[in-house]
């Protein structure tokens, strides 16, 4: 009785330290991702979310314009080797026609993602980021490695955030979930994300086989390190045709105790609720905002190139109106939790350094 009191009253003072100074050590983290009752994290969290970003949740609208991969990360059900899926690219038109509607839905960031597709020129991504910007939105970019001059055009070109999920910081872990890819060249566009300017997001796949906690409280400390500006943090979810599709996948307090540690380290950054955790749990974007996310990225694409943008399975059910992303159905959930809907673009506070 005597060590369990004890051991409540040392994840107090973690979780008390984490809420004033915004730091922890690797054993203070392990401790926490371990707790049997997480309900002080996630209270410490979202008292630290609603300080320094308010009740306001951010809604970012997603286009994915291809589902063209080269890459072979295991757990993707884009990846390139994946033979089963039908394959599509949206044309220019097509994706500004798809932001336009999102800005009659009054968002105000446009979210353009694709697989690791080299089809699109650099010039012709250029073009559609000025176009899309002439709307006064800001523009996210999720399409992977480039080189640097690469960022340096889309940069000029207006794009504000560029999102590329390291997924596991485990440099052993990482290269035997990616093939052919190379951990070194990952942090290099990170780091010159940082360089150029941009608004930078990464993030983890929580249940990857063979990850640990002690390898979650790395990433934690990675994140920290590096000053992300945005974190995306959701279970990984077995998908058909990949060599992990027998896999049992990630765990949902799991991912809440990532995005409550990460809120309380980073206090000022934005954190999605993602879809992946709404699939995985029919409260996930509730949870999520309850635990210090504040944005979500409803989809706004077209309907038949949606259903084929296959990361993992339960993404697009068959009816369009039970999409777990679906704007009015993320509308509800947010206002549903007091909480109310972003009116500006939403950039980081940087209220803390």
């Amino acid at each position: 009785m005597i060590k369990e009191l004890t051991a409540e009253k040392n994840i107090s003072s973690l979780i008390e330290k984490l809420e004033k100074q915004h730091s922890l050590d690797k054993k203070g983290l392990i401790m926490l991702l371990s707790m049997e009752n997480p309900s002080e994290l996630y209270k410490a969290a979202d008292r630290v979310r609603k300080k320094y970003v308010g009740d306001e949740v951010h809604l970012r609208g997603l286009i994915e314009f291809s589902n063209y991969c080269h890459n072979t990360c295991f757990y993707c059900g884009l990846r390139g080797p994946n033979k089963a899926i039908k394959r599509y690219r949206m044309e220019p038109e097509e994706i500004i026609e798809c932001a336009k509607r999102g800005v009659e839905m009054e968002l105000k960031t446009i979210v353009l993602q694709s697989g690791e597709d080299r089809y699109y020129k650099i010039t012709t991504l250029c073009n559609i980021v000025e176009k899309i910007k002439e709307m006064d939105v800001a523009v996210t970019l999720i399409i992977g490695e480039l080189s640097k001059k690469e960022y340096a055009e889309l940069k000029k070109a207006g794009a504000d955030r560029y999102l590329l999920r390291i997924e596991t910081t485990n440099r052993e872990l990482y290269r035997k979930l990616h093939p052919g890819m190379s951990y070194e060249n990952r942090l290099r566009c990170l780091m010159d994300l940082r360089e150029l300017g941009y608004e930078v997001g990464t993030g983890s796949l929580i249940g990857l086989p063979g990850q640990t906690l002690e390898m979650l409280a790395d990433d934690l400390l990675f994140f920290k390190k590096i000053n992300a500006d945005m974190l995306g943090i959701g279970p990984f979810i077995p998908c058909e045709n990949t060599p992990l599709e027998k896999e049992k996948g990630g765990d949902v307090n799991l991912v809440l105790k990532m995005i409550a540690l990460s809120r309380l380290l980073l206090p000022d950054i934005n954190i999605p609720a993602t879809t992946a955790l709404a699939v995985k749990d029919k409260d996930g974007y509730a949870k999520g905002l309850q635990c210090g996310a504040n944005v979500i990225m409803p989809n706004i694409g077209i309907e038949e190139y949606k259903r084929l943008y296959k990361l993992y399975p339960g993404k697009v059910p068959d009816d369009p109106n039970e999409a777990v992303n679906s704007i009015e159905n993320i509308k509800k959930v947010i206002l549903s939790q007091n909480r109310s809907i972003g009116k500006d673009k939403g950039y980081r506070k940087k209220v803390f350094h």
